[in-house]
């Protein structure tokens, strides 16, 4: 269990603590919904989560094969619903590996992105194909 303590400072913003490790961030409504966008939204968040989730269960998977993933970026391209209730309509995702991999190594990393808990926490109705691309 973790403990994420957060606290409204005003003007549509929240800064947010992580209780384990004492590190905060600060959230900004969107200029898009009345807000400043000076800082990273709630629902950037999500795909801010859902990214770097994936990314973490490759490097986890590509240190078991002794791989280094060094390098590898992952574009989370979020869109909001046009008509309310406002929500995430999709989250876009391109991985790509600079890393010259095989076949089954590509397949490995790839199933270890598809167990990631915050992709199976989402509503199913957020459109979200991944993209892999490879060296």
């Amino acid at each position: 269990m973790v403990d994420i303590n957060i606290a409204y400072q005003g003007e549509l913003r929240c800064s947010a603590t992580h209780q384990p490790s004492g590190t905060m961030l600060m959230t900004d409504a969107p200029k898009d919904n009345h807000g400043k966008g000076e800082s990273f939204s709630p629902t950037d968040l999500v795909a801010t989560a859902l990214g770097s989730c994936l990314l973490t269960l490759m490097g986890i998977t590509a240190q078991t094969m002794q791989i280094d993933l060094r390098g590898t970026k992952v574009i989370v391209r979020k869109e909001m619903t046009a008509k309310p209730p406002r929500r995430i309509s999709a989250l876009a995702v391109t991985i790509e590996v600079p890393a010259p991999l095989g076949e089954d190594q590509k397949q490995k990393l790839i199933h270890a992105a598809m167990t990631c808990p915050v992709h199976a926490s989402l509503h199913p109705d957020i459109q979200m194909p991944i993209d892999f691309r490879w060296a």
